[in-house]
């Protein structure tokens, strides 16, 4: 028999093998959604859409839910080519990207409007769908991704991860999302991995949610697993998850350690990226709970050490065929296991010297109590060091701790202390949002 070569014939031959097989749970109000039922939704959205849209970028901004696959198929059964927006933003936010990423239409709060660009012609055949990045470090970006990278990028993370058909992934993170798309979307679309979405994260409604309906893996990010481990809740209340996996960010080994004594889950670190999918996966979670690696490699991927600390990653996933090298500084041990070090292009030189703010933030999260860290220029004496950081210490205290483990040169001269870090919608640090703390 011939693998699916498309998203949809993917998810036609999920739909045939099981037509009554459970496929999403909408929670507050509940309900539940059969494979033909949410199949039958996508047909009348695609029946509803006009014939324009046909070949055509259609962005589109819905939470996770039923209407989000509707939509998503919808457009494909169109033949447009769907871009996921982020829900949380503002209806002008969504319109301003729909319009950067060159979309001809736009589908927000349940209306279909075309964008004022002009249509686009091409005899190549249409994306899969477009991935727009985050836009925390410059502007979105729209990146192409045919139905064959996200298939593969799907097939790498469920193998990788042991991720089954009859599994049940707990939906907090965005479907939109890259990681959203990898672990969520595409393996209910190709495999059938039928999907619980959550309509809060606060810890007390994804324990209830838990109980209630008994998943089994639980993509999450670091901000959350955080609130989790300090939430006043039980601890079997995440007993029917067998893994947990952290993404999005780094996850700091408290937080990691944090969350296993509290609940026996050892949560696995995952790294990836937008251009790339999926790209290393730590199996046993033993290197995200010492905050020594995000994993090895991922099943058909390949990692290659470039100089400077930079990586090159290949697969069948990735948006070039020549592979793509990721923003992120890393180092492959020889053994196969991928240590971050921060991002490239953020050097500093205090008293003549060069220090890269990367490294300066990896120094600082290793010492006791502090949870995170982001340094950057002062912004009144640029050449020393101002810093955020995430920690349980006094501001006294905290001064005290640095001045006995850094270097002096090396010592932030000023100094925000907060408990936790301000996140984007993605639950990512927000990186104009610690620069504004810097300047307080």
């Amino acid at each position: 028999m011939l693998e699916p070569t498309t998203l949809l014939s993917a998810w036609n031959a999920t739909v045939a093998s099981s037509t009554q097989a459970l496929a999403l749970i909408e929670s507050g109000p509940e309900r539940t959604y059969t494979r033909t039922a949410l199949d039958a939704l996508a047909t009348d959205f695609a029946t509803a859409l006009p014939t324009s849209v046909s070949r055509q970028r259609v962005a589109f901004a819905l939470p996770n839910s039923a209407a989000w696959f509707a939509a998503f198929l919808g457009l494909l059964r169109a033949g447009a080519t769907p871009v996921p927006l982020d829900s949380t933003e503002t209806k002008q936010r969504q319109h301003e990207l729909a319009r950067s990423i060159r979309a001809a239409f736009a589908w927000i709060n349940g209306e279909l409007s075309p964008t004022s660009l002009p249509l686009r012609s091409s005899r190549h055949p249409a994306p899969g769908l477009i991935k727009v990045t985050s836009g925390t470090s410059g502007t979105p970006k729209a990146i192409p991704f045919t139905h064959t990278q996200m298939l593969a990028d799907g097939r790498h993370i469920c193998m990788s991860m042991g991720i089954l058909p009859d599994d049940l992934n707990l939906a907090v993170i965005p479907f939109g999302h890259s990681y959203g798309l990898g672990n969520l979307v595409i393996p209910l679309i190709s495999q059938g991995t039928a999907l619980v979405c959550a309509d809060t994260p606060l810890p007390h409604a994804l324990a209830a949610l838990s109980a209630r309906h008994r998943p089994t893996v639980f993509p999450a990010v670091p901000a959350l697993l955080r609130a989790l481990a300090e939430a006043d809740l039980a601890l079997d209340a995440f007993g029917s998850i067998r893994t947990v996996i952290s993404a999005g960010s780094a996850l700091p080994a408290a937080t990691a350690q944090a969350f296993y004594q509290k609940f026996g889950l050892k949560p696995h670190g995952f790294y990836g990226s937008t251009e790339t999918g999926g790209i290393a996966y730590d199996s046993t979670g033993d290197d995200t709970l010492q905050g020594l690696a995000v994993g090895r490699a991922l099943h058909g991927v390949t990692i290659t050490q470039l100089p400077r600390d930079r990586i090159h990653v290949s697969s069948a996933a990735a948006c070039r065929r020549n592979g793509h090298r990721p923003a992120d500084r890393a180092r492959l041990q020889p053994d196969g296991r991928l240590t971050l070090l921060g991002r490239t292009g953020r050097m500093l030189k205090v008293g003549g010297r060069r220090l890269d703010l990367g490294d300066l933030e990896a120094e600082l999260r290793r010492l006791p109590d502090i949870l995170d860290a982001f340094a950057g220029p002062h912004p009144e004496h640029p050449e020393q060091i101002a810093a955020v950081l995430a920690t349980t210490l006094t501001p006294a205290a905290l001064r005290v701790q640095l001045h006995q483990q850094l270097a002096p040169w090396k010592t932030p001269r000023r100094i925000v202390a907060v408990p936790a870090f301000p996140l984007t919608p993605r639950g990512k640090p927000d990186p104009a949002a610690l620069r504004a703390l810097l300047l307080k």
